[in-house]
């Protein structure tokens, strides 16, 4: 069966300034993969990471560079030796997965064994700022927003004065504490007694991936997940001891297939399971949101925090969002 594959880089202006310890953006920048059989096409999306040595010319370059065989038949499996874990291999996969359900070859939800979806609450981003602006954001957002994701990691010793704003601004809202590598072995102990005493729920990858050592040797008061140390299944065996929970995005796991086994194999390690997502559209969370099904934790907002979502996206209603249509994805 011949196919047909084309890519195209689109661009979606956020309704924000989007805010984290490595910098600020106001748009999202997304790559899309489509695939077309006979009558049926299937599509993925993917967001290039700088911190992971990735742009927008990279990722279309590495799709580019698989072409043919696309074009050939290759399928899932032979994709994971083709392509490294990253954005690109997760916009076709996801691309793959979506055509073979929409021809009938495979049953997604079967796969996932998860044949009920139903809607999931998902967590709200406040981006990083002074602490007075972050507590604005975050007692505006708790009106809609039980779970709140506060994006800390300033590198201004200000983020325990943060935490302690955001709790006093939303007293009822469960908190999930990002510092996005951007906390020291100094400035770790200090930050995360902040966040227990304000009764946060997470701490997610306070220290730079590869320096996280001390998170063995301390106490954790509040329990710690792994964001930007944790990419495939073969990183799971160190984080042992050092985390709590592991976020699981499909840009960094390169895909549906290679995430599936990442949950999977997260579960016989012991982590609990938050999966999550970068800035991007409903085409993105879309696999995300049948993968999140037995997750603890869903940060899956990524389309909240956009201008406009692509037509005919993801339905969120207040704080949960519900499963696709298969007009959509899948």
């Amino acid at each position: 069966m011949l196919r047909r594959v084309s890519v195209t880089v689109e661009r979606f202006p956020l309704a924000a300034e989007f805010v984290i310890a490595r910098g600020a953006k106001t748009e999202a920048v997304v790559v899309v993969c489509t695939i077309e059989a006979d009558a049926h096409a299937g599509r993925g999306e993917c967001v290039p990471y700088a911190r992971y040595g990735e742009s927008v010319d990279s990722v279309v370059a590495a799709i580019e560079s698989i072409r043919e065989a696309l074009e050939s038949g290759i399928g899932r499996d032979e994709l994971q030796q083709r392509l490294p874990a990253g954005a690109a291999r997760n916009a076709v996969d996801c691309a793959l997965w979506d055509l073979d359900a929409k021809s009938g070859s495979v049953d997604i939800l079967a796969s996932l064994g998860t044949p009920d979806p139903r809607p999931l609450l998902t967590a709200y981003t406040i981006s990083l700022g002074d602490a007075d602006g972050m507590a604005r954001a975050a007692a505006d957002a708790a009106a809609r927003h039980p779970l709140l994701k506060v994006k800390v990691g300033g590198g201004d010793g200000l983020d325990a004065a943060r935490i302690a704003a955001v709790r006093t601004a939303a007293p009822a809202a469960r908190l999930i504490i990002d510092a996005n590598e951007g906390w020291t072995d100094e400035t770790i102990r200090p930050n995360m007694l902040a966040a227990a005493a304000a009764g946060v729920a997470l701490v997610e990858q306070p220290l730079p991936a590869g320096a996280d050592s001390i998170l063995a040797r301390m106490p954790r008061p509040v329990p710690v997940c792994a964001d930007e140390s944790l990419h495939a299944t073969a990183d799971l065996a160190g984080l042992v001891g050092r985390y709590d929970f592991v976020n699981v995005k499909l840009d960094k796991t390169g895909g549906l297939t290679e995430a599936m086994e990442l949950v999977r194999q997260a579960r016989l390690h012991g982590f609990g399971v938050m999966v999550g997502c970068m800035v991007a559209t409903s085409l993105a969370m879309a696999p995300a949101v049948l993968l999140a099904q037995g997750a603890e934790v869903i940060d899956l907002d990524g389309p909240l925090l956009l201008r406009h979502d692509r037509p005919g996206g993801l339905v969120y209603a207040g704080a949960t969002v519900a499963p696709p249509t298969r007009a959509l994805w899948g």
